[in-house]
């Protein structure tokens, strides 16, 4: 198992794991037959040999585990997902570039993928607090080390999170309204945390699911852009465009491995491989490079006409801002009134904090971020006890948030602790001007010619998802005797 795993993997110290692995199964179809049942017997070397009725002897191979099996199961669950397959990682990457060259070499130009990479902004920094750069020359940094390498198309993220910003604000709006005679409408919990689904998938189902908003994560978001937008603007199939994103945590390699971001007519993925912040490091150093001393180059935008210089944020937070958007325009919608600058409360721990807007004549409006398990269980418990609070919760698996996801850098022996460097992160991500997403230039056309409207069938389609509970599976293993 081990040679699946990703150089870069390593153990993070989160605090937040929740089930035991040993109820980690995969769900295989057994075909039984009639007649006596087979022995199996364990050789010297490790190797499983079946024994047939007739004597005969057959090694079985070895059980392999893929991200969907994950998925199928009620196990394990960090915010650092340990099962990695080889799909999910930087070498898959080379791979495709390399075929790309074999390809240009040969003159076979059909056969020859268009390689993208969205980068999130969370890895940026990340990079820049290693590195010792700004957020935008980082950004330049890198896109110059990864075209250099191959790839056609360098994206930032921050520009899907527009639509999964807006996307969630009226998602909120709308299950406001319908709360009256549906009381599964609130509280909305945020979606954009895959280690956060994932969990509530496998351990809560139907009595959670419901609450969760369905409007896709960034990520996802920008899987839709490139395999549907992007690969009308070019004139290519989706199969034939390689999309890669570069992301803060383990767990979105589980996300986009997930099969309701598969397209069955081509056969191929909205998100085809992820890698980590911390394996983007790992391929500087394969190829001998700092970036910092490397050259640089502008990003590319998915919009024509958009400029490639700049760089902007959203305001809330390292992990996207869920709350400060969702509130804000709430409570222009519903009040009518605009509520300036939010005052966060902070409640047992700097992970869960509240906000509270009050109106004359109207019930307050309140809302939660919850980061961490702790926290997250807290949260879950009040839910299905009909006790919770908060209108709208913004949830992320990993303490403090996306900018300290698992899959950021660590930093070296000797050098800033961990919690210096997570500080270093969060004031370079916070370095950028910040710009509310119907203001970001390009968002408006896509949501006209893209996708027909922001109520059309097409946005459902490309901006939004579904969940579904996974039923438990007990093992042997769990048995208490």
């Amino acid at each position: 198992m081990a040679s699946n795993f990703s150089g870069a993997l390593q153990l993070t110290d989160l605090n937040d794991f929740i089930t035991p692995s040993q109820e980690c199964v995969k769900p295989v179809k057994i075909d039984r037959r009639p007649g006596k049942v087979g022995k199996i017997k364990i050789e010297d070397d490790g190797s499983y040999i079946e024994v047939m009725e007739s004597g005969t002897e057959r090694k079985l191979e070895k059980a392999k585990i893929t991200l969907n099996d994950c998925l199928a199961c009620s196990g394990c669950i960090t915010s650092a997902e340990s099962v990695l397959i080889t799909q999910q990682s930087q070498e898959e990457l080379y791979k495709v570039l390399k075929e790309n060259l074999r390809l240009q070499e040969t003159g076979d130009e059909n056969g020859q993928k268009v390689v993208v990479v969205s980068v999130s902004p969370q890895s940026r920094a990340s990079l820049s607090a290693k590195y010792n750069l700004s957020v935008l020359d980082a950004a330049h940094k890198l896109t110059w080390f990864l075209k250099k390498l191959g790839v056609h198309y360098v994206f930032d993220t921050t520009f899907s999170r527009n639509f999964s910003l807006l996307e969630s604000c009226r998602e909120f709006v709308q299950r406001y309204k319908d709360s009256e005679t549906d009381k599964t409408a609130l509280p909305m919990l945020a979606s954009a945390c895959p280690g956060w689904i994932c969990y509530a998938e496998k351990t809560h189902g139907t009595y959670i699911l419901p609450y969760i908003s369905t409007t896709k994560s960034p990520q996802q978001v920008m899987g839709s852009l490139v395999k549907d937008y992007l690969a009308g603007q070019l004139g290519v199939k989706p199969n034939a465009i390689f999309h890669v994103t570069i992301m803060p945590c383990y767990d979105k390699k589980l996300e986009a491995s997930r099969s309701d971001f598969y397209d069955d007519l081509y056969s191929t993925r909205d998100v085809d491989c992820v890698i980590t912040t911390g394996e983007v490091d790992q391929m500087l150093i394969k190829e001998g490079l700092n970036l910092a001393e490397v050259e640089s180059l502008d990003l590319d935008m998915i919009v024509p006409g958009m400029s490639p210089h700049d760089l902007i944020n959203h305001d809330g937070g390292g992990s996207g801002g869920y709350l400060e958007h969702v509130m804000k325009y709430s409570v222009a919608q519903i009040f009518g009134q605009e509520c300036g600058q939010l005052k966060y409360k902070t409640l047992r721990n700097q992970d869960l904090q509240e906000v509270t807007i009050e109106v004359e004549g109207r019930p307050p409006l309140k809302m939660a971020i919850a980061y961490g398990f702790r926290n997250i269980q807290n949260i879950v418990q009040k839910v299905k006890r009909g006790k919770c609070p908060y209108h709208f919760v913004e949830i992320m698996a990993c303490p403090t948030g996306c900018n300290n996801g698992g899959g950021q850098i660590k930093p070296d022996s000797g050098e800033e602790t961990m919690k210096d460097r997570l500080q270093h992160v969060t004031e370079l991500y916070n370095s950028l001007s910040t710009l509310t997403p119907d203001c970001v230039p390009g968002i408006e056309q896509l949501y006209t010619n893209w996708l027909g409207g922001a109520d059309s069938d097409k946005a459902k389609q490309m901006l939004h998802t579904a969940y579904h509970g996974v039923e438990k599976i007990s093992s042997a293993l769990t048995i208490t005797w």
